[in-house]
C-alpha cells in the first residue's frame, strides 16, 4: 500500500510515480488502521522488501500525536520478516492477543544431509508444534489437497502435530480457534491458557 504525495517529504518511486515511503505510509496510517490492520500492513511491506521492522520501530519513535505513536510503536513491534500472507497476520495476531507464546514465523527445518526439507507458517518448534492457516486454494485443487495430505502424514511420522485454521476459524469461530491452539499447546507438553481478552476487540467472531 503507497500513498500519492504532493508535499515534499522523502517518497519513493513506484512504476515511475511518486508515492510515500514504507515507513510513511505506515505512520500516516497509524491514525487510520486497528493496531491489528496496521500490523497486516507492516507484514506485507517487509514482506514487499520495502522495510525492515527496526526500520519501522525507528520510525515510529519520530512522529505523530503521542496516542498514534504508541500504536505505530506497538504495532511496528509486533511486525515480523517472512509472512506470506495477511490471513497468516491475522492468525498469529489472534495468538498473540489472546496472551498465549508467540509462534515463530517461517521455521525451516533441514533434512540429514543439509537439504530443505519442510517450512512452517507459524510453529514452536522445540515442542513440534505447528499452526497454519488453509485458504481456498487447498480445498479448490486436487493437486494441492494430495500434497497437504501427505505431507500431513510425515509429519504425523516425524512427532510433530498440525493445527489447521480456515477463514471461518479467525472470522467467524476465533474462540474456537484459540481452544483448538490451547489444547493442542497442552497436548505437546506447554503450560497454556488465553490470559488477554484483548483479542476480542479486533476478532469479536459471529454466531
Amino acid at each position: 500500500m503507497a500513498r500519492v504525495r504532493s508535499d515534499r517529504r522523502g517518497h519513493a518511486l513506484l512504476d515511475g510515480i511518486p508515492v510515500t515511503t514504507a515507513q510513511d505510509t505506515f505512520l500516516d496510517l497509524a491514525g487510520e488502521l486497528s493496531l491489528l490492520d496496521l500490523v497486516v500492513l507492516g507484514d506485507s511491506l517487509v514482506g514487499r522488501g520495502r522495510i525492515s521492522p527496526e526500520e519501522l520501530v525507528a520510525a515510529a519513535e519520530q512522529r505523530g500525536t503521542a496516542r498514534h505513536r504508541a500504536i505505530a510503536r506497538r504495532a511496528a513491534g509486533l511486525v515480523r520478516v517472512g509472512v506470506d500472507s495477511p490471513m497468516e497476520s491475522r492468525l498469529r495476531m489472534l495468538i498473540v492477543l489472546a496472551g498465549l507464546p508467540e509462534p515463530v514465523v517461517n521455521h525451516v527445518e533441514y533434512a540429514e544431509d543439509g537439504r530443505w526439507a519442510r517450512r512452517f507458517d507459524l510453529s514452536y518448534p522445540e515442542h513440534r508444534l505447528a499452526i497454519e492457516y488453509d485458504g481456498r486454494q487447498h480445498a479448490e485443487s486436487t493437486k494441492q489437497w494430495q500434497r497437504d495430505v501427505e505431507r500431513r502424514a510425515e509429519l504425523d511420522q516425524d512427532g510433530w502435530r498440525l493445527v489447521v485454521v480456515l477463514a471461518d476459524g479467525i472470522y467467524r469461530q476465533p474462540e474456537r480457534t484459540l481452544e483448538r491452539v490451547v489444547a493442542a499447546m497442552r497436548v505437546r507438553g506447554m503450560r497454556a491458557r488465553v490470559s488477554s481478552e484483548e483479542w476480542r476487540r479486533y476478532f469479536p467472531g459471529r454466531g
